[in-house]
């Protein structure tokens, strides 16, 4: 991590209680707010204490890597949660279906957040935006070479990809998306001409896949932008930095329907106990001041028109995210998951 991220967050006051779901037990004051969280403490620290600050609301965090919906589908009417905060359109839709989200209506909300990154029900809202692109080699891939997500599939590119297993949340979403576009069967041709092209079986995070490209094992690997970001400025594993600089971006159909992007959002629990202050928790996180914390801290896209972006991030170039509304596209993560399986996409290439 950069010094001046490591600044931002060590300038935290007031740390807030961070546990796994299954031993955590939260308080019910009237200036509280119950917040469970997907995203990694140290990321959102920084905005909740600055709401309370603001608001002289406290927030109490939950963290979780996995179980969050079931949690709260076991405590029913008596969740303490009032408010959730994760990554992946899919997990909130998986909250949607089960029924354990509530509709919000904010004029806050709507006029902060585009109608592509928010429900039509306000059931959610996107809070960042983090684009899903090609992180290609310097010193093998010419500029133009590779442009689209179609591209993927095109036999030219043989041996020449790496990414994460397809059964990620990344790589469902982004499936989706193509499914959503093409429809099912013209997916399913794309996802196994991808597996085709494929340098080895799918493996690893984002990050090990730019590591790939940085030995050689491949010429592009599919990742989330902000990882190159996080990786460039890795002070603590430097050896990181050597992955990040070995890779330039390429923003895929930056010309036609746009990039695929996924959203980290919240949404407010169906049966919180303080709905008025989680609905003014996820007002200040789509606001001026969070929206531009978010931007510095781990180099994601704001939701709200008009807040800078980070430097590095503007000197990838620009970003034109694809117009589909996301909650289109998450009606198509199971068909995605399907055709994972369907074209043997997890065996690689040699399937």
């Amino acid at each position: 991590m950069s010094t001046s991220r490591r600044c931002l967050l060590a300038g935290i006051t007031g740390i807030m209680l961070a546990a796994p779901l299954m031993s955590q037990s939260i308080a019910h004051a009237d200036e509280e707010v119950n917040l469970y969280s997907y995203r990694q403490p140290f990321l959102i620290q920084p905005m909740l204490d600055a709401f309370t600050a603001e608001s002289g609301i406290k927030v109490n965090v939950v963290y979780a890597d996995k179980g969050m919906l079931e949690r709260i589908k076991s405590e029913g009417a008596n969740t303490a949660a009032d408010a959730v905060l994760t990554v992946d359109i899919g997990r909130l839709h998986d909250m949607v279906e089960a029924d354990v989200l509530q509709p919000i209506t904010s004029d806050v909300l709507n006029a902060n957040i585009p109608a592509t990154y928010r429900h039509h029900d306000g059931l959610w809202f996107g809070l960042t935006q983090r684009a899903r692109v090609f992180m290609v080699s310097k010193d093998r891939v010419k500029e133009g070479e590779i442009t689209s997500y179609a591209d993927l599939a095109d036999p030219k590119f043989k041996g020449r990809i790496c990414i994460r297993s397809g059964k990620n949340i990344y790589n469902v979403s982004m499936i989706a998306s193509r499914i959503a576009h093409d429809g099912r069967e013209g997916a399913k041709i794309w996802l196994a001409g991808l597996r085709d092209n494929l340098a080895r079986k799918p493996q690893g995070n984002d990050r090990a896949q730019a590591k790939a490209v940085y030995e050689g094992q491949c010429d592009i690997a599919i990742a989330n932008t902000y990882y190159l970001g996080n990786m460039a400025t890795n002070d603590e594993k430097p050896e990181q930095k050597a992955w990040a600089n070995a890779v330039n971006i390429v923003f895929p159909d930056a010309e036609t329907t746009g990039t695929h992007v996924n959203i980290s959002g919240a949404a407010v629990v169906k049966h919180a106990q303080h709905k008025a202050n989680a609905v003014k928790l996820l007002e200040f996180l789509s606001g001026d001041m969070a929206q531009k914390m978010y931007a510095e801290s781990n180099f994601e896209y704001p939701v709200k028109p008009g807040i800078a972006i980070d430097p590095m991030v503007a000197s990838w170039g620009a970003l034109k995210p694809d117009q589909l509304a996301l909650d289109e596209i998450a009606k198509h993560r199971t068909e995605a998951s399907k055709l994972v399986d369907e074209v043997g996409f997890e065996n690689g290439p040699s399937s």
